[in-house]
């Protein structure tokens, strides 16, 4: 019988990193949940496998074999008592810093602490035995393939980082006894890079900049990136949390947000990946054919599971070595080609009605200059993101942990660090009435202004395109959360600031809103803060999102559109491979 690789494809995935990775050396010991795994790399000729019944002596072994080699070496055993026998000799590794990877096979994750024979609990390992340990799945569709993928290639990473160590990979078998494949799957291979490696070359093609939430970018960043998107015909997608102010930043949500759009001309190549957490769902369409992470943390953060590079450096240092070529473009055609679509779809912006993205259409361009705001997430954010801020105001949102708690006083902490700086803040009324006790804080200043948009429940499950919507008048009851907190009462909020030192304004319709949202901008502290209650409703939320993300119609949007109602997610890859 001809033995080809295991079936099992955890076993494929993780054979294919090795060899990606150059890793060849591996100490197999005997067991039965490790069969499909030592089977598939003994006849493999790329791998140097080598026998030893005795795991602790394995342990040892590796050791000598990869400080004489310089290289990793791969232990693998099966599960009981296998596993532990090991801790010996990662703890000389640990210790010794050397590349040891110690694959450990088990039954079914779910089988542990079911009294079930040779079935032990690696989820725990001494401090000083592995620097990390990964899990892997069984894998059965394609989420687990990447999930799967990803850990294995944050293990291999993890075997030479920081001086290097032992690292523990737990994989599961289902114990199959198939041995037909004949090739590894394809696999992504992630590396990371140092300030002192050798730095990869710039792929050919469009380069585009994408940033996360980002604390607030010095002027050395800023510039280091305007030098880098010069040098590289390069442009910066950003939102309003990314604190990015450059001359090549775009606001690109209300053009890649288009659901019969085209942004196939203004699709990068390359995406560099700076900044943590985003809340511009739109812009992450932005990701092209690989995407590369700058961080110092240096972790695998693969956000558009296109993720080839992990430059663990300052921001600063990666730009500037890509601004220094001699070849530099000093071109910005692909900046202004992204500024034209955006600009062409602000002109053909329809009659919106009454909601947070009209609000926000209305007032984003006056906010006073050199104040602070900050968004609720999510419909606020959005609503938002749509439209440009003057350049001095700096905006925030906490969209680290996404959650609708804290959004407010998070705005007065921020209000606190500047009493002669004006800092308001646009929120939903289930996050404000979450979050309501902060406005009672002593300490609270005449420089907040807070323009609290209230519908009445959570909006975001009524939006025409979230899963919710099809429930209609029925998510009210539990999934929107409707009729609490006064159910849009006209005296609450007005009521309760008021007692407390603000000054109120509100409105229901545009036509009340034209007459007091001026005092709300007037760019000087005056004796109170202020409240701007807007009272919408879900139906008009629902609408202007759908009006706004409709603003352009191509054919290939609307073909897209199409398939995905049609034929679901094959018919858009069909439409994707015929386009």
């Amino acid at each position: 019988m001809t033995t080809y690789y295991s079936n099992e494809k955890n076993v494929q995935i993780l054979i294919a990193l090795l060899k990606a990775h150059g890793i060849r050396k591996i100490i197999a010991s005997p067991g039965a949940t490790n069969v499909t795994f030592v089977a598939s790399v003994q006849h493999d000729s790329f791998f140097e496998v080598y026998s030893s019944v005795d795991e602790r002596s394995a342990a040892y072994i590796a050791c000598g074999l990869s400080r004489e080699s310089g290289e990793p070496v791969v232990l693998s055993c099966t599960g009981a008592t296998a596993s532990q026998n090991y801790f010996p000799g990662l703890i000389e590794a640990y210790y010794s810093k050397l590349p040891i990877l110690a694959i450990t096979s088990t039954q079914p994750l779910s089988r542990v602490g079911h009294l079930i024979a040779q079935v032990t609990d690696r989820s725990v390992f001494p401090s000083d035995a592995v620097k990390s340990t990964f899990p892997l799945p069984v894998v059965k569709d394609k989420d687990e393939f990447w999930d799967c993928e990803i850990k294995v290639n944050k293990a291999i990473l993890e075997l030479n980082r920081y001086g290097g160590g032992p690292v523990h990979i737990n994989l599961p078998t289902t114990y199959s006894s198939s041995y037909d494949v004949k090739e590894l799957p394809k696999v992504r291979i992630i590396k990371r890079v140092a300030p002192f490696d050798v730095f990869p070359e710039l792929p050919k093609g469009k380069i585009a900049v994408f940033i996360g939430a980002h604390n607030i970018i010095t002027k050395e960043q800023t510039d280091a990136i305007d030098s880098f998107c010069a040098t590289n015909n390069a442009v910066v997608f950003c939102d309003h949390s990314s604190n990015y102010k450059g001359k090549n930043r775009v606001l690109y949500a209300l053009a890649a947000g288009q659901q019969m759009g085209d942004v196939s001309e203004t699709m990068p190549d390359l995406l560099i990946h700076i900044g943590e957490v985003t809340g511009d769902y739109y812009s992450k369409r932005m990701t092209g054919k690989q995407v590369w992470r700058v961080s110092e943390d240096g972790e695998i953060r693969d956000t558009f599971k296109k993720l080839k590079y992990v430059f663990e450096m300052p921001e600063k240092i990666f730009f500037e070595h890509y601004s220094s070529k001699t070849n530099a473009s000093e071109s910005s055609t692909y900046l202004q080609a992204c500024k034209k679509h955006v600009n062409e779809l602000y002109n053909k912006i329809p009659e919106l009605p009454f909601s947070n993205i009209w609000l926000a259409q209305q007032m984003a361009a006056l906010i006073p200059e050199n104040s602070t705001i900050h968004f609720g997430i999510l419909n606020s954010l959005r609503s938002w993101n749509f439209f440009e801020l003057p350049h001095s105001v700096n905006s925030s949102s906490n969209v680290g942990g996404f959650g609708i708690d804290g959004n407010v006083s998070a705005l007065v902490g921020a209000s606190f660090s500047n009493k002669n700086k004006l800092y308001f803040g646009v929120i939903g009324d289930l996050a404000f009435f979450y979050d309501m006790n902060v406005m009672g804080n002593r300490h609270l200043q005449n420089n907040l202004r807070i323009l609290l948009v209230n519908n009445g429940k959570g909006t975001e499950f009524r939006q025409f395109n979230h899963k919710a919507a099809q429930h209609g008048d029925k998510a009210d009851e539990f999934i929107a959360a409707a009729g609490h907190f006064g159910n849009k009462s006209k005296n609450l909020v007005k009521q309760y600031v008021q007692e407390l030192g603000f000054e109120y304004l509100s409105a229901s319709n545009k036509e009340e809103f034209e007459l007091v949202y001026k005092q709300f901008l007037n760019p000087e502290i005056t004796d109170k803060p202020m409240l701007f209650e807007i009272f919408t409703n879900s139906e008009d939320e629902s609408k202007a999102l759908e009006k706004i993300l409709n603003i352009e119609v191509s054919v290939k949007g609307k073909a897209t559109k199409f398939a995905k109602q049609l034929l679901g997610a094959k018919g858009i890859n069909t439409i994707k491979k015929l386009t």
